[in-house]
């Protein structure tokens, strides 16, 4: 069990490099056409959860408090109908007719500004989209990376108490984030927790359609908000294997489908649609350098074993496992000596969807 005190220095590493910035009109109404229209032509889309998580442990590792107390997590707790895929990875676009939007000038100028750094490269670009969805989740680490353990080579989970234990710091790869809205819902914003989750958030206000925040979100615990009726958030039918995809009869229409059934319909107007990009930053030629030569880079076994060796210097017993990506128990322990539960505070006008049980 972590002391008050332990959990307010935990707190104080989850913080920004500064606080998030809004924006406003990011995108033209082209680009945001093109934007929509890979996402018609490049479906059906899996859902977030299924594509990131081998077990409820992982997931809760990445957000804030995981579940209450005396509830039993299972990965259908969290199944809610968001689901995700790339525009662009590995510093280069998938797409070619939204070059302009992943190779962005604008953006990087704000990323280089926002660090006072000299250089920047543009390195993912995803969307996240949905219709009417709750949200169960406290709030969370979108994952970081560090210089040999990267979100793509490496578990969200580990990314994640990677970030959260603060033990890594010094390897820690600089990110900044524009990441914009388009959903006319006049109840539905984004909450963030800019000066740690123990402390008051701050909210982007309703309507968030082409807004957005530039913001360093591997270190700060933020959450989007539930959207659309109540009575619509959670379709019939969802389950791991739902996906999404434009309507084949409507260019104006998105569903969702489970095997060959259609479990939920959307017009473009009831949507909530994310646009994420990302760059990785240096602040001189000297760190560029170091990132791409590779000369100070982790390694799992490293990490794990500093690790081991901190959980255990706090008195928390933790065995060596054979398997310690997928280890579930291993996993629960590791998270358990850096969490520090869910925020302190909520926006009222934005609570935390509570969890289905089964019936």
């Amino acid at each position: 069990m972590l002391t008050e005190a332990r959990k307010d220095d935990l707190a104080r590493i989850l913080r920004p490099v500064a606080p998030p910035r809004e924006l406003h009109n990011v995108y033209s109404r082209d680009q945001l056409q093109r934007l929509l229209g890979v996402v018609r032509n490049s479906g059906p889309h899996k859902l977030i959860i299924a594509q990131h998580f081998a077990s409820v442990e992982e997931l809760i590792a990445t957000s804030a408090g995981g579940v209450p107390e005396g509830v039993t997590p299972t990965l259908d707790m969290f199944l809610s109908p968001t689901f995700r895929n790339f525009y662009g990875n590995h510093a280069t676009c998938l797409f070619p007719e939204i070059n302009d939007c992943f190779y962005n000038d604008k953006f990087l100028e704000l990323a280089k500004n926002y660090w006072g750094a000299r250089y920047a490269k543009p390195q993912m670009m995803l969307f996240n989209v949905n219709g009417p969805c709750g949200n169960t989740d406290p709030g969370h680490l979108d994952s970081p990376s560090f210089r040999g353990i990267r979100y793509e080579n490496s578990p969200t989970w580990l990314c994640s108490v990677m970030g959260k234990s603060g033990l890594f710091r010094d390897y820690l790869i600089k990110m900044a984030q524009v990441i914009t809205w388009f959903s006319h819902d006049p109840h539905s914003g984004f909450t963030y927790w800019p000066e740690g989750p123990r402390t008051a958030p701050k909210r982007v206000k309703p309507p968030i359609y082409n807004r957005g925040v530039l913001v360093q979100n591997e270190m700060m615990v933020h959450r989007g908000e539930a959207n659309g009726p109540v009575e619509q958030q959670f379709p019939a039918g969802l389950d791991f294997t739902s996906v999404f995809a434009g309507d084949p009869n409507s260019r104006e229409h998105w569903i969702v489908k489970t095997g060959d059934a259609v479990i939920a319909r959307y017009p473009t107007d009831e949507l909530r649609f994310l646009v994420h990009w990302s760059a990785e930053v240096f602040e001189d030629f000297a760190e560029l350098k170091k990132n791409m030569d590779h000369t100070e880079d982790l390694t799992f076994e490293q990490v794990f074993d500093t690790l081991i060796k901190d959980v255990r210097s706090k008195g928390i017993p933790v065995e060596t496992p054979t398997d310690p990506l997928h280890d579930p128990v291993f996993i629960r322990t590791i998270n358990a000596a850096y969490d520090i539960g869910r925020p302190t505070f909520y926006p009222p006008e934005a609570p935390v969807t509570r969890f289905r049980t089964a019936t």
